[in-house]
């Protein structure tokens, strides 16, 4: 496959975004990244190289973040998460991305609304029912797998349980850590992750290291109300992408 400069310039934007974004606001516009390379590509051989940059973007992330993550979140979630990547897996060949893109798009858009009709009131974190948090789990795994767009559940959710901003960060990345290590062997496995895939994936490699390095310079001066808005603004922006991508698709 002949890569051009178009690609490797736009692929070298997407990471940087993808990079300040999970860094400094638990991501968002990562889900932008493999739609903004698939302009140029095949969407798999987009996603293959995303993976490894994904990881290892997790894993700089995670050492930042490592004293300040929610524990039981994690765990919470984990294992549902784990149920919904061994359906996509198992399924992938037969589901439809665009019709799981819908959905996920939706789910963005209501927490969106939500936070604009409750903006103004003062409400502190409930009790999510275990049924809620085990369907999120699944979803975010399931999407993960089969349309790379797992981050909406897990934000929204994150989101309502008002944590601090570097607790909501830190909290972030250690479950997508887990999930993309499990997605990279899965891939690996699988035969997605070629040779070419990775080589260009190390070509782009500098370019999560400059953007993990300004989102972390980025959250250090970002007040947390400032915060909140700006990660669901990035929920929107990813809603309006999804649901966008999805329609067009059935158009």
């Amino acid at each position: 496959m002949d890569l051009t400069l178009p690609f490797f310039l736009v692929s070298a934007f997407a990471i940087l975004l993808t990079g300040v974004s999970k860094s400094g606001f638990g991501g968002g516009l990562g889900v932008m990244a493999v739609p903004l390379m698939s302009l140029f590509v095949a969407p798999q051989f987009a996603a293959a190289v995303m993976m490894p940059i994904l990881l290892t973007m997790d894993v700089l992330i995670v050492w930042r973040y490592r004293w300040t993550w929610d524990r039981r979140i994690v765990f919470g979630l984990l294992p549902a998460a784990l149920i919904g990547l061994v359906l996509g897996n198992v399924t992938f060949q037969f589901m439809n991305a665009d019709v799981i893109r819908l959905l996920i798009g939706l789910l963005a858009a209501v927490f969106v609304i939500q936070f604009l009709v409750n903006r103004h009131a003062d409400r502190q974190p409930g009790r999510t029912p275990q049924i809620v948090v085990w369907s999120f789990g699944i979803l975010s795994g399931f999407a993960s797998f089969v349309a790379h767009a797992g981050g909406p559940p897990i934000k929204g959710y994150l989101l309502q349980q008002k944590l601090d901003k570097t607790w909501f960060v830190g909290t972030n990345t250690v479950f997508f850590f887990s999930l993309n290590l499990i997605k990279t062997i899965a891939y690996g496995a699988t035969g997605t992750m070629t040779v070419q895939s990775l080589q260009t994936s190390l070509a782009l490699a500098p370019l999560l290291v400059l953007g993990v390095f300004v989102g972390t310079r980025l959250h250090a001066f970002i007040k947390q109300e400032v915060f909140v808005v700006i990660v669901y603004g990035f929920l929107a922006l990813t809603a309006i992408k999804l649901l966008t991508d999805s329609i067009l698709a059935f158009w």
